[in-house]
């Protein structure tokens, strides 16, 4: 009785914007109500309501449904009303959706089985363009093999492609924002005089429907019914007091993935090629080729591929919608496969742009970042610090009554040590906050090192608990990272929210204004947070920072830096890098330094969108990161940028020019740093930069160079081995690590393993790390130095990511070997050397052209993985 009344009202309320005509039910039901597989097409997101109403009546159909797009309040009441079945996109979640997709087809069957109807859509997606592709799509066929008997009926919907909630726009539609927009209209045109769209649903159950075919026969049939004199898109008008005429809209160009497919490395071309001959048992492929098509590969088979791809080239890809042709398969091999620019950005709050000064930014005092965070709370309360995209905008009181929320849960769980592995985030930030006043002391796990690394710092530190969120769990699962040994210590975010009972978080809006005693009365470790050497050379080391460390850095790095109240910060440096702790979350926490965030730094495209959507003044990040975001930016988006600051590795030439280029207004400034020194030692002033060098020391920092062979001081100009001490050094590694502390005139001092010159001036110009020096014909020979030579003649900035990279054979006569992605010979890049005044013991030894170098998390150069080559090689 309730469903029937629902159905009422949902077909009033839809037409007051649709003039729904339905053929041929009369006659399915005729023949009987029970036991029949639907197969719709799929032009917008509001065709199954239209459907699953009309049926409702008499057949009572059970759709498939997306469980992200109902998991919504009220939505998931009316979903469970009709018995839907949801299910994960593999879009979104790629391989791990497998499992619970195969899952809900058997359901299905048995459902059939039992005598239900079921609504499945072939083409498992919204429509592209005005026709309908189903492509390699399986579940049909699997339903048919089961139940070779179960009556098909085949439903054709015209009227909806053109629709606010279909494709023609090239993105996803905000359903919520268009239902919204459209009460206002109906209600403007006084709720029965709205133009009305014309929607006409056909129902056959045809005699001649290939039922004992293969896939490729059945999937042809449904497309050739589906397509059948297929409609233009068509645009009809939302009010009547415009003069708007119905007319037609062109199909969306999609495209392809960025870049040039002549582009990709003859060898990652065969690679790829032969993987797909192995997955879809063609012989002859062509770049134009259609996975869904030509090719035959359903969304598990694609999905397949994207893992496959990601744990082949190590680069991060998009979902497996973005990969319709062989080329973009080869392009998402070379590092392409940025984000999805469709996707649609939530646009900024207003307060997000309140008026501020340009006073320099600085903490509050404080023994702690905890301390020094409620003080800002108490100071500013309703200013807005933090943003995403998923949890939108945050003021200190937000997260003051996050914090008092989750705090009794965080409490609760086991071990001294807690584990954060988040991404840049708001959700990273209440995480990290919760845990210092829970009394626990935050560990910042690396999920890019891999599944024996990231258990290694478990199990040196103690770890018991970790919390992350789900999608970044099914992320690392569809790139087939075996999380065995570690996801048993999850504890997700989502969960512990979802916990919450309405007193608690009522409990926690009303403390977070008139009580705080929970956090002022926190007992706050010393540490601050324990990181991890990159492990770029060694197997990573557990870095414990102090509170002292982390805000004596703050204290010298923002009056230097001038980073105003003003600025805005486009942050995307996960946690878990130095960097990324103290200056994309520290700073705005402890002194307010506004940060929108982004999950994932290699998606150049969209964080170039959210930097203009946002008005960011800043940006920090590595040279690779920073030049993903300008070369997918325009000069437009980029008009609000003001400075950006680089580190972790020398900042490239190309990076400059294309700055300039791009955003000639702004300044990029390189500085030095390191994890065991909280982490930043010099940066350059943005008011008299000096490009291609790392700035000033620090104030609070004291510095020595010693030569290398002699130990002694060196000569005025000259490079030598970086020692420093002062608050923000470290006290030493975690467990059985050798101490980097070395004795010096008499003082304890952090020995860098970082070649420096200091000039005349006070500027310091990195020369390269220690463990990259080889000692040649008794001189001690550069690595950096010749990568140098090389990138300033065949890099250019059309470069994404490390295009080649220098080591040596570990031989007692070691030799020098170029590992790179460019066509060069060893003739060629010795040329080059000599050219840039090196002597001959520089020379290559060795050229090994490979399809990718490999790349830490942090985005600097993974020479461990390299010297792994050498001795396979």
């Amino acid at each position: 009785m309730l469903n029937q009344l629902l159905r009422i009202i949902v077909l009033a309320l839809l037409w007051l914007r649709y003039r729904l005509t339905v053929r041929g039910l009369r006659e399915i039901r005729a023949r009987g109500t029970g036991g029949i597989l639907f197969l719709p097409t799929h032009p917008a997101l509001i065709d199954p309501v239209i459907l699953t109403a009309t049926l409702l009546k008499d057949f009572q159909a059970r759709p498939f449904a997306d469980q992200d797009a109902v998991d919504l309040p009220g939505i998931r009441w009316l979903v469970s009303r009709v018995r839907a079945l949801t299910i994960p996109t593999i879009a979104k979640y790629g391989q791990s959706a497998m499992a619970r997709i195969e899952a809900t087809v058997r359901q299905s069957i048995a459902a059939l089985r039992a005598g239900d109807n079921i609504i499945l859509y072939p083409a498992g997606g919204l429509l592209r363009g005005r026709l309908e592709v189903v492509g390699g799509n399986s579940a049909v066929e699997t339903i048919l093999r089961a139940l070779p008997e179960v009556r098909v009926v085949l439903v054709r919907t015209r009227g909806l492609w053109g629709s606010s909630f279909s494709l023609i726009n090239g993105k996803e539609a905000d359903v919520g924002a268009i239902l919204l927009r459209g009460i206002g209209q109906i209600l403007g045109n006084l709720l029965v005089f709205t133009p009305r769209r014309r929607v006409d649903l056909y129902f056959a159950e045809p005699a001649d429907f290939p039922r004992d075919g293969d896939r490729a026969a059945i999937n042809a049939y449904l497309e050739r019914f589906y397509n059948e004199d297929a409609p233009p898109a068509t645009y009809v008008p939302y009010s009547i007091w415009r003069g708007e005429k119905r007319r037609e809209l062109p199909d969306p160009a999609w495209g392809g993935l960025p870049g040039a497919v002549e582009d990709v490395p003859a060898g990652t071309r065969e690679i790829v090629l032969a993987r797909l001959r192995e997955m879809t048992g063609a012989t002859t492929i062509a770049l134009d080729d259609r996975l869904a098509n030509e090719l035959g590969m359903d969304s598990l088979a694609r999905a397949e591929l994207l893992a496959w791809l990601e744990a082949e080239f190590g680069f991060p890809q998009g979902n497996s919608d973005s990969l319709q042709t062989v080329a973009d398969v080869l392009l998402a091999a070379f590092g392409e496969a940025m984000a999805d620019a469709r996707v649609t950005l939530k646009p900024a709050p207003d307060a997000w742009f309140a008026a501020d000064s340009d006073a320099v930014l600085a903490p509050p005092p404080g023994e702690t970042l905890a301390d020094c965070f409620l003080a800002m709370a108490r100071r500013e309360p309703t200013r807005a610090v933090v943003a995403d995209q998923l949890s939108g905008m945050k003021t200190y009181r937000e997260l003051v009554m996050g914090i008092l929320a989750l705090l009794p849960a965080v409490k609760a769980l086991p071990g001294d040590r807690l584990g954060i592995m988040l991404p840049a985030s708001v959700a990273a930030c209440l995480a990290y906050l919760t845990t210092l006043f829970a009394g626990r002391t935050p560990v910042m796990l690396n999920w890019t090192v891999g599944r024996r690394n990231l258990r290694h710092a478990l199990e040196c530190t103690g770890t018991e608990r970790i919390l992350t969120v789900k999608p970044l769990v099914a992320r690392l699962e569809k790139a087939g990272m075996d999380l065995s040994g570690i996801a048993e210590r999850f504890v997700y975010l989502e969960e512990l929210g979802a916990s919450l009972t309405k007193g608690q978080k009522l409990r926690a809006l009303v403390n977070s204004y008139l009580n705080w005693g929970a956090l002022t009365s926190a007992a706050v470790t010393p540490t601050a947070a324990i990181l991890f050497t990159s492990g770029s050379e060694s197997l990573p080391k557990a870095v414990p920072l102090s509170h002292a460390n982390i805000l004596a850095d703050l204290r010298d790095v923002l009056p230097m830096t001038k980073l105003r109240r003003s600025d805005r910060l486009l942050a995307m440096l996960p946690p878990f890098h130095s960097f990324g702790l103290t200056g994309t979350m520290a700073a705005p926490l402890c002194a307010g330094l506004r940060a929108v965030y982004h999950p994932n730094p290699t998606e150049g495209s969209v964080l170039a969108r959210l930097l203009h959507a946002y008005r960011a003044t800043l940006l920090l990040g590595t040279p690779t990161f920073l030049n993903g975001i300008l070369r997918g930016a325009t000069p437009e988006q980029l008009a609000s940028l003001r400075l950006a600051v680089a580190g972790a590795e020398e900042c490239p030439p190309r990076v400059y020019a294309l700055l300039r280029e791009r955003c000639p207004g702004a300044t990029l400034i390189e500085g030095y740093g390191i994890t065991e020194c909280a982490p930043i030692v010099a940066v350059n002033d943005p008011d008299c930069p000096r490009p291609h060098t790392i700035g000033r020391l620090l104030p609070s920092l004291d510095s020595a160079l010693l030569d290398v062979e002699t130990g002694g001081p060196v000569a005025p100009g000259a490079a030598g081995m970086l020692l420093v001490r002062g608050p923000s050094i470290f006290a030493g590694y975690l467990g059985e690590a050798d101490s980097p502390f070395v004795e010096h005139d008499g003082r304890a001092w952090y020995r860098t393993g970082d070649l420096v010159r200091r000039e005349a001036d006070g500027v310091f110009v990195f020369v390269g790390r220690l463990k990259r020096f080889v000692k040649l014909g008794g001189e001690m020979i550069s690595l950096p130095a010749i990568e140098s030579a090389l990138l300033a003649h065949c890099g250019s900035a059309e470069d994404d990511g490390p295009i080649l990279a220098v080591t040596a054979t570990a031989d007692e006569r070691p030799e020098l070997v170029l590992f790179t992605v460019k066509p060069i010979t060893r003739e060629e890049a010795n040329a080059i050397i000599r050219d840039a005044g090196l002597s001959a013991l520089h020379n290559l030894r060795r050229v090994e052209t490979i399809d990718a170098i490999p790349v830490l998390g942090t985005g600097k150069t993974d020479y461990r993985a390299l010297q792994g080559l050498l001795v396979e090689g």
